[in-house]
């Protein structure tokens, strides 16, 4: 997996995680404005035939680039992924509590689709199979389930965190910025 660079507009807003070959053509470009991160990751290119001598890019983890300004962050999609809604409940069934991997955990809706249910971050927890199952199309009362914790959805910067496995620190640290007091991910 390939470390992801956190792009920004110049108001410092995080708007994605991009690779770090869009990073080196925005420098290219001359569209950084700024940067953020005391250790840049430095990316090799090829030797140059008349020096022998190899080029290469520095990179800093979090890049200001111009281009894309917006005032609201309501207007960027945070598209609901099992990956993201999993990291988002901590791997944990909200029912039974049990803490399992991915490939042991579904998408529970806690006001079934066949009850008028959304399909959104709001409506939606992590469920083993077990619980998933037993529960069916009834909601947790009427299924007899106690639900844990009350399903939300995440604040922009949050989903970013959420959406990245491999986050630097000195990109935690300006994603942190930018959660709501009461996130899980402030300190």
């Amino acid at each position: 997996m390939t470390t992801l660079i956190l792009r920004t507009n110049v108001g410092g807003q995080p708007l994605r995680w991009i690779s770090w070959q869009d990073a080196v053509l925005l420098y290219v470009k001359g569209q950084v404005i700024w940067t953020v991160g005391d250790e840049p990751m430095r990316f090799h290119g090829g030797i140059n035939r008349c020096t022998g001598l190899r080029s290469y890019m520095d990179v800093h983890p979090v890049i200001a680039a111009g281009g894309q300004v917006f005032t609201d962050y309501q207007d960027l999609a945070m598209p609901l992924t099992n990956h993201e809604l999993f990291s988002r409940d901590q791997h944990t069934c909200l029912y039974c509590l049990a803490r399992l991997p991915d490939g042991q955990l579904t998408r529970d809706h806690v006001i079934p689709i066949s009850r008028g249910g959304a399909d959104s971050w709001s409506n939606v927890v992590t469920a083993c199979r077990g619980c998933n199952q037993q529960k069916a199309n009834r909601t947790p009362q009427g299924a007899g389930m106690r639900l844990h914790a009350v399903p939300y959805t995440p604040s922009y910067a949050e989903w970013l965190i959420l959406r990245n496995r491999r986050i630097l620190a000195d990109q935690m640290v300006f994603l942190k910025g930018h959660c709501p007091r009461d996130s899980r991910f402030r300190d």
